[in-house]
């Protein structure tokens, strides 16, 4: 299988622009957002021990997101009843992006080979991006340690 990964982004670009579903089959578009900051982060996979560290902390610290007018959004490339389990299993407030084409993943360059117990795979390079009221990408995180990683981004952002 082939796979087109796209030039690494850097910071103060415009970030791509694009539209996948929610958990709940609505379209959401970064276009949608603008005017407002942006936490755009991506995750290996729906209900998994880093996975779900992650997605508990920015659960944990939505209302100081709320109070700087932040979005959060999470993206894997599970499919929306995936999402949807995992939202209610930990009761996540913010929408989960399915990319089950992994098309908007390339797009941010985040779609890597990996290789886990000797095997190589396809997957998501657990990445943040942080896009200001402009649509530029402000601040981005590549290879994201899950401690203290959503309180870093709130200090980013004042």
């Amino acid at each position: 299988m082939s796979v087109q990964v796209l030039n690494v982004l850097e910071e103060g670009v415009t970030a791509p622009n694009f539209s996948l579903q929610d958990q709940n089959g609505k379209r959401v578009s970064l276009s949608d957002c603008k005017g407002q900051w942006v936490v755009l982060y991506f995750y290996p996979k729906d209900d998994t021990p880093g996975c779900t560290k992650e997605a508990c902390s920015f659960r944990d610290q939505q209302q100081l997101f709320l109070n700087k007018k932040i979005a959060v959004l999470g993206v894997s490339l599970d499919a929306a009843a995936s999402h949807q389990k995992f939202i209610q299993k930990y009761s996540l407030n913010f929408s989960l992006l399915c990319d089950e084409d992994a098309k908007v993943s390339r797009l941010y360059g985040v779609y890597k080979k990996k290789t886990m117990f000797s095997k190589k795979f396809w997957g998501i390079e657990r990445s943040t991006f942080v896009i200001n009221p402009e649509g530029k990408l402000h601040k981005i995180y590549r290879k994201v340690k899950v401690d203290g990683h959503a309180e870093a981004i709130l200090e980013q952002v004042q």
